[in-house]
């Protein structure tokens, strides 16, 4: 199986566990140059880094495109597009205008739903969904990973602080 997990701009990369793929997410208020830094000295330590590019974070053309040639001149070959959980700093609200700037050309692109729920679904449904998916309840994460392994190899962790604890929960069970 593979696994990727998610750190900060800050995270120290000696805590990180072998594994490929490195999400680094640049949360509201976050500043895009050090996403990018982190992306280059992860990549010159043999990781595959994907940052974040949240749309709602960035101020203008200019900031995005130095984003991006950032990463892509530290040799960053994936990007997180995103819509980004706050309001629009600049003109882009949405993964799609981010796209169309063309800027991500020749980078494997991967999107996310905005993380605030869908205006499609309603609060209750969405949480009588995580209950009857029996997500609100803690758990090992082999339950769930037994239940889809059957569709995927693939599963990416958000660590949410718990670095330490993951690394080590992915060595215990010989996934790394």
């Amino acid at each position: 199986m593979n696994f990727s997990l998610e750190i900060g701009p800050k995270t120290d990369l000696e805590t990180i566990p072998p594994l490929s793929d490195v999400y680094i997410t640049m949360l509201p208020g976050g500043d895009y140059k050090e996403t990018a830094d982190k992306a280059a000295e992860l990549v010159k330590k043999g990781f595959n880094p994907v940052p974040h590019f949240p749309a709602r974070s960035m101020h203008d053309d200019s900031e995005l495109k130095d984003y991006v040639t950032r990463c892509k001149d530290g040799g960053v070959k994936q990007a997180l597009i995103i819509g980004g959980g706050r309001e629009p700093l600049g003109k882009f609200d949405s993964s799609f205008q981010l796209l169309e700037t063309g800027y991500f050309e020749k980078m494997k692109i991967g999107i996310a739903g905005h993380p605030e729920g869908s205006p499609d679904i309603s609060d209750t449904d969405l949480e009588k969904a995580m209950i009857d998916l029996d997500l609100l309840k803690p758990k090992d994460p082999n339950d769930l990973i037994g239940k889809v392994k059957s569709h995927t190899d693939n599963f990416h962790i958000y660590t949410f602080g718990g670095l330490k604890e993951t690394n080590k929960w992915l060595r215990e069970n010989s996934y790394v």
